[in-house]
């Protein structure tokens, strides 16, 4: 059976849950806490890189969020989740890297806002919201009149850009000016592999601890 270590409130282990259970594959789940779990030598084994999502599949471990989405494409490819037509593959690869390479880094200083941490840099949470606002047009003008990116049907890039683009609201980033990405997350956050996997207050509170932890 398919195990996936990962930590609930985290994007890149989310993407990768939500993936096993849109396919409706069977999984077990194994939470890796990060005060210090990630480095025992069990975990380390299967990550050397002591990083979360993990997948193991009978025996063959699949560490990086990206690589662990196209295994299980490759491997378990209905229902499909990458489109055939080299436009649209390119929309669902360029909305990926985007929020892996820009997005999300960006979201780094809005931490403080998002978890009401003391310490807040106004000028960072400018430059980043001036990148976000950046990632967030190009998505923007990526949909067309279909419903998901380069799609009819739900690919990679929902999973990907699906588990952060909703969290955005709670950092400041209002999607109002984004008419079809609005709507696109709402068509996402009431699907029920996003409402297993939301976040509960009690994760939130939990992270948001160990960051205030880590800030000593």
């Amino acid at each position: 059976m398919l195990r996936l270590y990962h930590l609930p409130i985290s994007p890149n282990s989310r993407r990768v849950w939500i993936t096993l259970l849109e396919k409706g594959l069977d999984f077990e789940l194994v939470e890796v806490k990060l005060n210090g779990e990630q480095f025992k030598p069990e975990f380390l084994a299967i990550n050397p890189f002591h990083h979360i999502p993990a997948l193991v599949d009978d025996g063959f471990n699949v560490v990086e969020s990206l690589a662990i989405l196209d295994y299980l494409e490759a491997k378990y490819p209905t229902p499909t989740m990458l489109p055939k037509d080299a436009k649209d593959l390119a929309i669902v690869r360029m909305v990926e890297m985007v929020c892996v390479n820009e997005l999300l880094p960006a979201l780094t200083p809005l931490m403080s806002v998002m978890f009401n941490l003391p310490g807040k840099n106004a000028e960072a949470i400018e430059q980043a919201q001036i990148k976000i606002t950046t990632s967030l047009n190009f998505f923007e003008n990526l949909l067309d009149e279909r419903p998901y990116f380069g799609s009819e049907n739900l690919t990679l890039a929902e999973v990907v850009a699906g588990s952060i683009v909703p969290w955005l609201p709670k950092a400041g980033i209002s999607l109002d000016d984004y008419p079809k990405l609005n709507a696109w997350c709402e068509r996402l956050v009431v699907r029920p592999a996003w409402q297993t996997t939301q976040a509960t207050p009690e994760m939130i509170e939990g992270f948001r601890k160990l960051l205030m932890a880590r800030m000593g």
